[in-house]
């Protein structure tokens, strides 16, 4: 797998993830990207069976701030899914380019989608919250697909072809964004691009880069895929962690 600073002199760019959590679901388009943020959403591992694979996320974010200086930061996690369709997902903390080590981790999601049980934790608490979901979870803001505007001057979406990454076939969009000079906050046009690059394979968006001239730019891509079964430990809560049921009482 290629990293980061190697994919972005490639062009290789991209995604977060499917929507879709069984293979029949058709594939939706990815909403706009908020922008530089101070806490990025990731990707969300669709739960599927049938595909099970573990994976490094890597997130690189360059913002500009207003004294046209940049604040660059970057941060690792873990994902995973089980051939059942067990996902398991993190989000650690953005950390400078000179840190060492892995970044703190700041939550953990485990979803099981037989049971519908879904846990969060994290830890400060050191506390695990269950629930049972009354529907498979909806994804983050910026990590659920949605469609480009339709007859919209101001949005384009084009097909930008495919490319291999790590034995898989990705398949890319790009959305463009124009703001106009009186409402971007620059005196001039400014263009929002998002392109996105999707795993049929594995379900699920492996690589995004958003770029907005006002702000900055911050990419999210999936490297060191293993696809074989994940430990079962990924999947369970750590023993020195209190399990706390939080799902609603029947009506």
């Amino acid at each position: 797998m290629l990293p980061i600073r190697t994919l972005l002199s490639a062009g290789t760019i991209a995604c977060l993830s499917a929507i879709s959590i069984s293979h029949a679901q058709t594939r939706e388009m990815p909403r706009d990207y908020r922008g530089v943020q101070v806490i990025v959403p990731g990707i969300f591992v669709t739960p599927v069976p049938g595909a099970p694979f573990s994976a490094t996320l890597e997130i690189l974010s360059h913002e500009t701030l207003p004294d046209g200086s940049v604040n660059t930061r970057t941060t690792t996690a873990h994902i995973a899914r089980s051939s059942s369709g067990r996902i398991y997902n993190e989000r650690r903390q953005l950390v400078s380019t000179n840190f060492n080590g892995l970044p703190p981790l700041l939550s953990a999601h485990i979803y099981d989608p037989s049971s519908r049980l879904s846990i969060f934790y994290n830890p400060y608490e050191r506390i695990a919250r269950e629930t049972i979901l009354a529907q498979p979870p909806a994804a983050p803001a910026n990590s659920v697909p949605s469609r480009t505007p339709v007859d919209d001057p101001y949005f384009k979406q084009e097909d930008i072809g495919t490319q291999p990454l790590d034995g898989l076939t990705l398949t890319g969009i790009r959305k463009s964004h124009t703001i106009p000079a009186t409402m971007s906050g620059t005196g001039h046009d400014i263009v929002v691009v998002d392109e996105y690059w999707y795993s049929p394979d594995l379900s699920i968006y492996m690589i995004i880069k958003h770029t907005d001239p006002r702000t900055g730019e911050q990419i999210v891509a999936v490297s060191n895929i293993e696809r074989h079964e994940p430990e079962a430990s990924v999947f369970a809560v750590p023993p020195t962690y209190k399990v706390v049921d939080e799902t609603p009482p029947a009506q």
